[in-house]
């Protein structure tokens, strides 16, 4: 059996009634010396960014990444020897037989994580979705009330020199994520793989409560993965277009400031500081790319 990485796909709801899989069998031999036919390989195509993992050890089995990358997560099985193996020129009619071995049983977890460069965070109703929709082709459902994603969305974003990168509007987190609340677990892993966070805060709420649910979605990061929390985060201040915004913008712009990151601000309806932002964006992920090129340089061949 062998799973196979596509990009034609973006979920794993096709295995949803599929709870039992099994590969071709392959037939028996025949007379006059004939080998039976092989069993056809059963091929499953997963999306990218599929995790597989033993369900009994919790172990990684294979990292499905990459298009195209293939694995064999079970390993068909082999035929018996017919009497006539066994024939020597002391024994013409060898009575003598051996079985065949049955393929390999395995249960498996998938878990898809998204494969986005930039991960859009912070708490329901910060201005994700409305965000990911202007500065992409995705059209989310977007409303003035909490929890109106309920899914990861992605979008590519075009980018300076003729680049771009794909954003993820990861839906909003609240207190308790890290432990499964609000679907919160569902949800964190799908950031585990992105090089930028993007960590929206709504500027029209009162300073002291936007630097709380700053503080609050930064604590749920570090509690579900210390290395997550590490990842490299921009605050975007949003809804600079409304009123309120612009008395609260000096106090929350310097609290989180003060909590080590880069603030930009924007407003996704007029279309302010979008363009800075995405300068921003390709900035650091060109930065970031150099870095690993440097460290993993590209090996050229000749023939």
């Amino acid at each position: 059996m062998v799973l196979k990485a596509t990009s034609s796909l973006n979920t794993l709801t096709h295995f949803r009634f599929q709870s039992f899989l099994r590969a071709e069998k392959g037939q028996a031999g025949m007379g006059s010396n004939k080998h039976g036919a092989d069993g056809e390989n059963l091929l499953l195509d997963v999306p990218l960014g599929t995790i597989v993992r033993d369900a009994e050890t919790g172990e990684v089995v294979a990292d499905l990444s990459g298009d195209g990358l293939e694995v064999i997560i079970a390993q068909g099985g082999r035929g018996g020897l017919g009497n006539e193996h066994f024939k020597s020129s002391t024994n013409r009619a060898p009575r003598r037989t051996t079985k065949g071995k049955a393929g390999e049983e395995r249960l498996l977890e998938l878990e898809l994580k998204l494969l986005a460069d930039v991960g859009l965070i912070g708490m329901p109703n910060a201005g994700k979705s409305t965000l990911i929709s202007r500065i992409t082709e995705s059209k989310p459902k977007i409303a003035d009330y909490p929890f109106t994603t309920l899914q990861p969305n992605l979008g590519v974003v075009g980018l300076s020199n003729y680049s771009s990168c794909v954003v993820a509007d990861i839906p909003g987190l609240i207190p308790g994520a890290s432990r499964g609340k609000g679907l919160g677990l569902e949800f964190l892993r799908h950031v585990e793989r992105c090089e930028l966070l993007l960590h929206l805060v709504d500027t029209s709420l009162p300073p002291k409560r936007g630097l709380s649910d700053f503080d609050a979605v930064t604590h749920e990061l570090s509690a579900f993965s210390p290395l997550l929390a590490k990842k490299y985060r921009v605050a975007i201040l949003t809804k600079m277009d409304v009123t309120e915004s612009r008395s609260h913008f000096a106090e929350l712009r310097e609290g989180i400031k003060s909590r080590g990151l880069e603030v930009h601000a924007i407003s996704a309806i007029t279309g302010f500081g979008l363009g800075e932002l995405l300068s921003k964006i390709s900035e650091l992920l060109r930065q970031k790319r150099k870095r690993e090129n440097d460290v993993f340089p590209t090996i050229q061949t000749r023939n």
